[in-house]
């Protein structure tokens, strides 16, 4: 999915705070925490920007569906290991203490069975006591069909132009994204097209609730699309 844009996905992203939002899950895994250990699992790690940060405090690894995402997470933090695998199918054989899916990359499952998939996957790589943190994608309520969005990067030797309309589909949401990327090399023109599950709230915390956990949800989160933060209980 990110073939050509993988090695722009920092520069894409650069209004994020990372070193705030690793602060934020810190805070609470100290406080929700109840397992022992100190393993923490990134699904959908990305280029591992967040585990740069977390490595200060827990023993981690990475998973991700994208070799060329995990090519820059693997150069980011030397000595962690990570995984190219699905987040509905991946199977480690063994379990973490701590297991985070951040900046709505559980969206890309796209369906409600393959969100309950995902997230029974992932309870069952946790540990008793074991805190699972999933920050969601837009939910229905909020996904604004038609609305033009643009997104910009000025660099020196880096300029990009991002546009697209986001619509929705067959109930998914359709992101196709128009790119304008310029570099000394030249400039060069091409789309990416991303589809999004649009999951309700209600639908995460049924499934947290089936499969024994203890889930909080802050309307907030990190970055203003929520935060759900579930303890799995023990037995």
């Amino acid at each position: 999915m990110f073939t050509k844009t993988a090695k722009f996905y920092d520069a894409i992203y650069s209004f994020k705070d990372y070193a705030t939002e690793a602060e934020t899950l810190h805070a609470l895994i100290t406080e929700h925490q109840g397992s022992a250990g100190n393993s923490l699992l990134d699904v959908a790690c990305g280029t591992g920007k967040h585990l740069s940060l977390l490595r200060q405090h827990y023993d981690v690894e990475g998973l991700d569906l994208d070799e060329n995402l995990l090519a820059i997470a693997r150069e980011r933090n030397p000595g962690v290991t990570f995984y190219h695998a699905d987040m509905l199918t991946f199977e480690l054989g063994r379990r973490f203490d701590i297991i985070t899916c951040l900046f709505g990359a559980v969206g890309y499952v796209k369906t409600p069975e393959k969100l309950q998939q995902a997230l029974r996957n992932m309870i069952r790589h946790l540990e008793p006591g074991g805190v699972l943190i999933v920050e969601p994608w837009i939910t229905p309520d909020n996904f604004q069909d038609g609305r033009l969005h643009s997104l910009f990067v000025d660099e020196p030797e880096l300029k990009i132009a991002r546009m697209n309309i986001s619509r929705i589909e067959e109930g998914l949401a359709i992101l196709d994204f128009h790119f304008m990327v310029g570099t000394p090399a030249g400039i060069d023109f091409f789309t990416e097209r991303h589809e999004m599950g649009l999951f309700s709230r209600e639908e995460f915390m049924s499934e947290f609730e089936a499969n024994s956990m203890e889930v909080m949800y802050d309307p907030e989160g990190l970055m203003r699309r929520g935060l759900y933060t579930a303890v799995k209980k023990a037995g």
